[in-house]
């Protein structure tokens, strides 16, 4: 097994020997693929989703806590993320209500109260080591505060031999200024000379003609901290200052975590880094002169104006040492200071400032969030860094904007998100979020202004368990084995460094540009699943996939060539896009470059199709797609590999029904399907090759293959199949709560009467039907009758438009998604036959097998039916609010408004049984 699996990777010798010895000890410890399957029926804790619980004010009462925490652990969650936010509500002591100051004892006290009855319950409890995000607050002073180069152009007029200096904002300096040709809207970078600074002028050396004096300032970005609780206002801090993290770990952290008492936070968390403009800091100069062996400031009049030769060499020296600045002050403190407080730093290695892929690797707990599949992600980004270092989970911060405004979300939104994280190689889902709501508030409680809600205040919360089911049985098989993506895509970290510009300076930022969107979408068009790696990765670990693709680049290392030369002669294969490296990092062309560059990329491809043929001519494709080129867009998937085995989860990400035939690669000869919904496995067993797919809008598939994988007991029943059923008809509909029963002759629309146009909560559907022996053959409760939404946004270019349905794919390059579809259930029901629970139905297919509940003779049914939020909410007038402006300023905007009203809801399609012999 060690030299087949080897054999497989296609590494380098260099890698072969650590990878080998690896396969070796990770094949002694690894569970049997009978272990999975008992894992997958009855999931670990540990896999199970966690919410980020959001504290307005913070205004708790410690009785919520507790009955929140309760209703987490009944809905198989996980754990809680502590995240404190802006106030909802003024401090109402006749109703209870009050805002605790962000730190303070009693604020201190409820977290202590929180984490200990977590953990009683055995929840895991993570906490945000501030106040919204980014990390700041009160603690920061405008000398720690985020930093930004700025510019001030005056005119120099003719023989003048200074220049007064400009009036400068609080904490502002000047820090270099410089005389060149132009005038104040175009000016010369190429040529400059310095200017002599006093404290009352520029001095110059006198010219006839005017020119134009540039005054680059150390100045601020004057961001302050979005959405902070009560007492947490403030600067944002500075990422590329140690004093500035050291304070805030110490002035912040330090109360946080203490009040965990003797059992800290499982980690503490940085959410994603979003000091916008932040490009510089006071040890700039000093440090850029340490690393990169010349003085920035002379060069400042090219880093800003960005159009002479070499502009993109100084910006892209700047961008790397901004990287390397970050890093050290920020990631590797934050990560120290966590291991010395007995936590974990969970952190979100992307945005602004300038961190890099590898920058993944000096934090303990790499995270990403965005469902972008066929394009550039930071949740890739995030598991790509986790794959290549070898760490099993990759937490996402999950469903954020999904399906705005707040209360619309669904249990089938969730699925068309979930399964799109899992394929990118997410598998620790982290909801966003759980709205604490106080119980005077009433209904629908309070919510963040632009999330899901996935709190009991949604009506179809009933459904939850299933879906965390669900989650968790995937969470945890997509933790088995290793990761097993086939193509690595070396990032362009150079060019993006070289195309930073003042006020931009995020790598994966760049990246949005630098990664055609048509290149990544052929990747997984033609069969495969990649990772991102970068230069540095391969540098210390050598390329780990069988083929590294590389995009359009133009900067690259010559010591990352040799790598992937010798990835190559050890029979790694290697495909280029777009032109390739003629440049090192620092902007020069040399010999052994150009000489490397060409031996290695003989041939490049140009066109999705050349791309496709190259990835074929270099490996079998994990996913071999019988289909038209739509379907095959739409499906994605990810293999794990295990020492005796492979595992596939494959879904469909698009709003209609797909057929296919598909071909896994695995060199087992059989395996069996596993059912996340029930966690049991499939009673056939299934050959890899030629398998006939049917796959419902957004559902999904799981295959276990290997040696000794079992298939559960089937009992012989009949072949043929009796006709469907039809329960469409003549239904007892009661409005839970309101006294409401009424004869649905025809199923109806609830928002089509008056009095039900605005109820949000649950309905009952009964009836009763005749049996007349009990079932030899699956009876399948089955709901019909849904349709593809138009207007699904951002489609991969070659997919075909179907019946009038334009773009109907989930994927978009955006914040938030949703599924695109008019579900014949309106959002998710129980099922309960002859008295006993059936399951949920809640995504397409729209079926439950009820036979081993169905009795001779007459049978009843109940369909527990639930809606959302949304219809009731937009009875309400509109929320004032004024006043919590006035008292504390205007820290959200609730978003969307303007689509709060009610939705379809109840059951909309046509119900039968539908008969069919089991396989």
């Amino acid at each position: 097994m060690k030299s087949q699996l080897c054999k497989q990777l296609l590494l380098p010798a260099a890698v072969l020997a650590f990878a080998c010895c690896h396969v070796s000890a990770y094949a002694q410890a690894a569970p049997s693929l009978q272990a999975i399957q008992q894992g997958f029926l009855n999931p670990p804790n540990e896999a199970k989703p966690m919410v980020r619980w959001w504290w307005f004010g913070p205004a708790v009462e410690k009785p919520e806590i507790l009955r929140e925490l309760q209703q987490m652990k009944a809905d198989g969650i996980g754990g809680a993320e502590l995240a404190f936010v802006y106030p909802e509500v003024l401090d109402d002591p006749a109703h209870g209500l009050k805002n605790f100051a962000f730190l303070s004892p009693e604020m201190l006290d409820a977290v202590q109260y929180a984490q200990a009855e977590g953990r009683k319950l055995g929840l895991r409890i993570d906490v945000t080591l501030g106040s919204g995000w980014p990390y700041g607050g009160p603690t920061v002073t405008l000398h720690n505060a985020a930093m930004r180069l700025r510019t001030i152009v005056a005119a120099l007029p003719g023989g003048a031999a200074s220049a007064p200096l400009p009036a400068l904002k609080e904490g502002e300096s000047i820090i270099y200024a410089a005389v060149v040709n132009g005038t104040q809207s175009k000016w010369d970078a190429s040529a400059s000379s310095p200017a002599t600074l006093d404290s009352e002028a520029a001095r110059v050396t006198p010219a006839e003609t005017p020119r134009v004096i540039l005054f680059f300032v150390q100045s601020h970005t004057g961001q302050m901290v979005k959405r902070a609780a009560v007492g947490a206002e403030g600067w944002v801090l500075d990422p590329f200052s140690k004093e500035a993290v050291a304070t805030h770990l110490k002035t912040v952290g330090e109360p946080l975590v203490k009040a965990f008492g003797n059992t800290p936070p499982y980690a503490i968390f940085s959410d994603s880094l979003e000091a916008y403009g932040a490009d510089w800091t006071p040890t700039l100069p000093e440090e850029f002169r340490k690393r990169r062996g010349y003085d920035l400031l002379p060069h400042l009049p090219e880093l800003v104006a960005g159009d002479t030769p070499n502009s993109a060499n100084i910006r892209h020296d700047w961008g790397k040492t901004l990287t390397e600045l970050v890093n050290e002050a920020y990631l590797v403190q934050i990560n120290d200071w966590a291991n010395q407080h007995g936590t974990k730093f969970r952190s979100q290695t992307y945005g602004e400032p300038a961190v890099s892929l590898s920058s993944q690797k000096l934090v303990a707990l790499p995270e990403g969030e965005g469902p972008q599949w066929r394009t550039f992600s930071t949740l890739r980004w995030a598991s790509s860094g986790n794959h290549v270092l070898g760490n099993n989970v990759t937490s996402g911060e999950t469903f954020t904007w999904l399906h705005s405004p707040v209360f619309r979300a669904t249990p089938l939104d969730m699925k068309a998100e979930a399964d799109i994280d899992f394929i990118m190689g997410e598998n620790q889902l982290i909801f966003h979020g759980w709205p604490y709501s106080a119980p005077q508030v009433g209904e629908p409680g309070w919510s963040l202004y632009a999330a899901a809600v996935f709190n009991d205040h949604n009506p179809w919360h009933p459904v939850m368990p299933t879906v965390n089911n669900y989650i968790a049985r995937l969470s945890y098989l997509m933790r088995q084995g290793k990761p097993a993506n086939q193509v690595a895509v070396l990032l362009p970290t150079d060019d993006a460094w070289a195309a930073f510009k003042p006020a931009k300076v995020t790598v994966t930022g760049a990246m949005q540009d630098l990664l055609p969107r048509e290149m990544l979408g052929a990747i997984l068009s033609a069969g495969y699943n990649f990772d991102f790696t970068d230069a540095e990765a391969i540098d210390r670990l050598g390329v780990q996939h069988s083929i590294l693709l590389l995009p359009p680049t133009t900067r690259i290392p010559v010591a990352t060539l040799r790598k992937i030369a010798a990835f190559k002669a050890a029979g790694g294969k290697v495909v280029a896009f777009g032109h390739t490296p003629t440049l090192s990092p620092e902007g020069k062309s040399s010999g052994e470059l150009t000489k490397l560059a060409a031996s290695i990329f003989p041939s490049t491809a140009n066109t999705t199709a050349e791309l496709t043929a190259a990835l074929h001519q270099a490996a079998v494709p994990d996913l071999a797609f019988e289909t038209t080129d739509f379907d095959r867009n739409a499906i994605g998937f990810i293999r794990r590999k295990l020492p005796t085995g492979d595992i596939y989860f494959l879904t469909n990400t698009s709003n209609r029904e797909i057929k296919a035939t598909v071909s896994f690669s695995t060199s087992y000869a059989s395996g069996v399907a596993l059912d996340p919904e029930t966690g049991h496995t499939l009673p056939s067993k299934i050959a890899p090759k030629k398998l006939t797919l049917t796959l419902a809008p957004y559902e999904s598939r799981t295959y276990l293959f290997g040696n000794g994988v079992t298939a559960a007991t089937s009992k012989a029943t009949t072949t043929a199949s009796a006709a469907p059923i039809d329960l469409s008809r003549d239904w007892s509909v009661s409005f839970t709560g309101t006294g409401k029963t009424e004869t649905q002759h025809t199923l109806t629309d609830w928002t089509a009467s008056d009095a039900t146009q605005h109820y949000s909560g649950e309905a009952v559907y009964t009836r009763s039907f005749q049996v007349e022996k009990a079932p030899s053959l699956g009876v399948y409760l089955t709901i019909t009758g849904g349709s593809a939404e138009p207007g699904a946004p951002d489609a991969p270019p070659t997919a075909e438009k179907r019946e009038g349905i334009p773009n109907p794919l989930v994927t978009r390059t955006g914040p938030g998604t949703r599924a695109w579809y008019n579900p014949p259930i309106r959002e998710g029901a129980l099922l309960v036959v002859n008295g006993k629970p059936a399951g949920a139905l809640w995504h397409p297919p729209y079926r439950l097998d009820i036979a081993s509940l169905l009795q001779p003779g007459e049978n009843k049914i109940e369909i527990h039916v639930y809606n959302t939020a949304l219809n009731a909410w937009a009875a309400l007038p509109p929320h004032d609010y004024r006043p919590l402006i006035a008292k504390y300023g205007d820290r959200f905007q609730m978003q969307d408004l303007d689509k709060v009203k009610p939705v379809p809801s109840g059951i909309l399609g046509n119900i039968e049984l539908v008969f069919e012999a089991q396989r």
